[in-house]
């Protein structure tokens, strides 16, 4: 099966925006999901593992 990372990115923001947390396994997806929040000047709070990066939206 063929991802597409900038799809996967795409989705994952979509989760951010409705308020939940996302996770991306690889650091591409990571700076894809940054890009596109950055873009949507949407506020997040990242967390850095071992196993890849946590997004949690902030709170207004």
């Amino acid at each position: 099966m063929i991802i597409n990372r900038k799809e996967l990115a795409r989705e994952k923001v979509k989760e951010l925006q409705n308020g939940f947390s996302a996770f991306a396994e690889t650091k591409e997806v990571a700076e894809l999901i940054k890009r596109e929040l950055a873009k949507l000047n949407l506020k997040v709070h990242e967390d850095v593992t071992d196993l890849g990066s946590w997004f949690i939206p902030e709170k207004n």
